[in-house]
């Protein structure tokens, strides 16, 4: 009797994870309960899958809590859905990374133009960037070590960081990298970024409200083979950016697509996290 006890005791014991066991490693010695994202937490989540569930076409969904390593991976989190801007995010860690290497040495024009891509998802500063800096031959061969595993080119399309197909597991693993694994500086710069988007760019995951301090990078375009709306984003919300969230919606063919897009996740996580901060 005793080592049976002894051996549930193990098990239980194996399906918690240690405080800190995720990748941005929370408060030394904070506990963490059965459930890593907690009660409240988890039934938002399932409020929030299925309002998803009851919106027009498939929207992938990861979040992930950076301090217990809790991750939530919807049904459709490794769809292959078209990235629209969201490889800018990739574009400007690249960039950054390659000056570090002494592989480029970016102007103040290009730092402004880094700016504008972010900042408003500039379409003409992204091309330039992608243009002067080596286009799919240097950033795409780069991609899939900053996350972008799932990443495909249509050959239908020219290869660039515009038709890029891509799956929310994806952009969960990006905003992973930008948060934990470059160099200080680098994060700090590209949070604020995130944080002080135009207001083209505030939904999506800023629908956590102004207290979670949202910060996020959108794509969206309707520039699809079926005529349907992709609207995406990807960010963080809460203490030290504790939770991030990657979203991709393809409305499928829809009456005012961008519009439904932009409420679906716009919605989901406001669900997730408006209220849960006091929002």
């Amino acid at each position: 009797m005793g080592r049976l006890v002894l051996v549930a005791l193990l098990v239980a014991f194996a399906l918690v994870p240690p405080p800190g066991s995720g990748t941005g490693g929370g408060p030394a010695g904070s506990p963490v309960p059965a459930d890593p994202f907690g009660s409240q937490l988890r039934a938002r989540i399932v409020r929030a899958q299925a309002y998803a569930d009851s919106r027009p076409g498939v929207t992938g969904i990861v979040l992930r809590d950076r301090w217990t390593g809790a991750v939530y991976r919807s049904p459709a989190a490794g769809t292959l859905i078209w990235a629209c801007s969201t490889p800018k995010l990739a574009m400007a860690v690249d960039l950054l990374l390659r000056q570090d290497s002494g592989a480029v040495k970016l102007t103040a024009q290009d730092r402004e133009l880094m700016h504008r891509m972010l900042h408003s998802s500039d379409d003409a500063a992204a091309h330039a960037l992608w243009n002067r800096f080596g286009g799919e031959a240097e950033f795409a061969a780069r991609f899939p070590s900053y996350g972008l595993i799932d990443m495909q080119f249509s050959d239908r399309h020219p290869h660039h960081w515009g038709w890029i197909r891509t799956t929310a597991a994806d952009l969960d693993r990006l905003i992973g990298y930008v948060l934990t694994r470059l160099p200080p500086q680098h994060r700090d710069y590209l949070v604020r970024e995130l944080r002080t988007v135009d207001g083209n760019q505030q939904w999506g995951v800023w629908g956590a409200g102004a207290a979670a301090r949202p910060g996020n990078k959108n794509g969206w375009s309707d520039d699809n083979d079926d005529g349907s709306w992709i609207m995406n984003s990807v960010g963080f919300a809460g203490p030290q950016e504790r939770y991030t969230l990657a979203l991709m919606n393809d409305t499928k063919v829809v009456e005012n697509g961008e519009e439904t897009g932009r409420e679906t996740t716009t919605r989901i996580a406001g669900i997730l996290f408006e209220e849960y901060f006091g929002g």
